[in-house]
């Protein structure tokens, strides 16, 4: 067992030039094979520097990240002075354990010196969201062994072998905490065999379950329980190519696809999500679908994304923004609306809630590819008589439909207008700014505020 204590820096997204105070962390790990350490993603997330000890040995060593999923919340640590493995054996992985089972958890929880074990039994397996990233659903697996933090990024044990990663509770919930299960570790671990971490892939379809008896037999489908309907494909996915609306899955790899989206997998019912991510961003997974009255066979490849990292939980990345006339631009992101303050359901809040992670469900088409709000404004005289003074949507500069961040900074540095007119997507509001006033006095502005620079892309 190792205790990890990490010195950590986050940003603040709201006023993105700024970090907040330097803070203590942490969690445990634990030594797997070719001198490193497995521990979960958030432990060492944002981290300044980062400690590990061995079990009853005082000495500090300095580790450093070598690999992080922060969408399997998973991370491997190297160790600059390899002298910390001697004595230290690697764990090994075993099987996903059985429901009603017995295991064993391992860690530091509550900052304590002396690693705690706590025995549980295994009450659940299913695809379940991962809290670190936000916006993923993997396997993991139930315990009533208690999992406090500091436990995070410690071994689950049974019969002498890892088959899980100590990862997160819920809160108002007694005796309950959560494990990465074996197969997402195993996933994680071939993933950065050639040098490199991809993440989970994703097929880019919506599922919608088929257990209307009307609607199978419009679709000619047999009585048997059996088959989802394709309810959504994400323009940029690889299976638009080989997949149509209303096709219905029946078969995904090896599992056959219940009526409700569900599959078995050892004996548990779980997501039919799970049968995609058993494969690397790349590879194809094979499909029996029906289609047009009658059974047909597809490939489809299934890839990581990036497209949706602003509707999840952003790391070890620098927030974006540009700065005009005291006027802060920044991409929409969970980040910022927590950052921000805003309330799902409060004015602007729900306004840009409903842009950041429903808009491209309910209106596809008419989405961005990377929503800006104006941020805050710095006051200064030219921006004096502004009344929207942030936490806004920009929809148009100068005419000119905003998709992303880079179309702010050019509405703006190939200006010709006396005024800038900048529309909001809120009840259509606009303001509009001196763009020579504006230009002339960015600089003094920005060091008024410690802002360092104007941008960072």
């Amino acid at each position: 067992m190792i205790q990890i204590l990490d010195f950590r820096q986050e940003p603040d997204w709201s006023a993105p030039w700024r970090f907040d105070a330097v803070q203590r962390a942490g969690g445990s790990g634990f030594v797997i094979k070719g001198k490193r350490i497995m521990t979960n993603a958030h432990v060492v997330s944002w981290a300044r520097q980062i400690i590990v000890r061995k079990y009853q040995d005082a000495k500090p060593y300095v580790a450093r990240v070598e690999f992080i999923g922060h969408d399997c919340d998973l991370a491997i640590l190297t160790v600059e002075d390899e002298t910390f493995f001697d004595g230290l054996e690697p764990l090994e992985f075993g099987e996903l354990p059985k429901v009603r089972s017995t295991v064993v958890t391992y860690g530091y929880p509550a900052g304590g010196e002396e690693i705690s074990y706590t025995k549980g039994v295994v009450s659940r397996i299913e695809l379940s969201p991962y809290s670190h990233i936000g916006n993923r659903r993997l396997l993991s697996v139930q315990t009533d062994a208690a999992i406090n933090p500091g436990n995070s990024g410690g071994p689950v044990i049974q019969d002498d072998r890892v088959v899980g990663v100590a990862f997160q509770g819920i809160g108002g919930l007694e005796n309950t905490g959560f494990f990465i299960a074996p197969q997402v570790v195993q996933h994680f671990l071939r993933d950065i065999t050639d040098g490199k971490y991809d993440g989970f892939p994703r097929v880019g379809i919506n599922l919608a379950p088929l257990q209307n008896p009307a609607h199978r037999a419009m679709l000619k489908l047999p009585d048997n329980n059996q088959g989802v309907r394709v309810d959504r494909i994400l323009p940029k996915a690889d299976a638009a190519n080989t997949l149509k609306l209303d096709d219905v899955i029946l078969r995904i790899g090896e599992f056959p696809v219940a009526s409700d989206g569900t599959i078995v997998y050892q004996g548990n019912r779980v997501s039919a999500q799970l049968a995609f991510q058993f494969a690397q961003s790349g590879e194809s997974v094979s499909l029996k679908l029906w289609r047009d009255g009658r059974e047909t066979n597809v490939t489809a490849i299934v890839r990581s994304s990036t497209d949706d990292h602003p509707e999840g939980n952003q790391f070890d990345v620098k927030p974006r923004y540009f700065v005009f006339g005291g006027l802060v631009f920044t991409p929409l992101s969970r980040d910022y609306l927590r950052d921000s303050g805003r309330e799902a359901n409060e004015g602007s809040g729900a306004e840009l809630t409903y842009e950041l992670f429903f808009r491209s469900r309910e209106e596809p088409g008419k989405e961005r590819e990377e929503p800006i709000v104006l941020s805050s404004v710095l006051a200064d005289a030219v921006n004096a008589n502004f009344r929207i003074r942030g936490r806004a949507m920009v929809d148009t500069i100068n005419g000119v439909r905003i998709e992303k961040l880079a179309d702010v900074i050019r509405a703006f540095e190939t200006s010709t207008n006396a005024y800038d007119v900048i529309d909001f997507v809120r009840s259509r509001q606009f303001e509009s700014i001196d763009h020579a006033e504006a230009a002339r006095d960015n600089a003094k502005i920005l060091k008024t505020y410690g802002v360092p620079k104007d941008r960072h892309l």
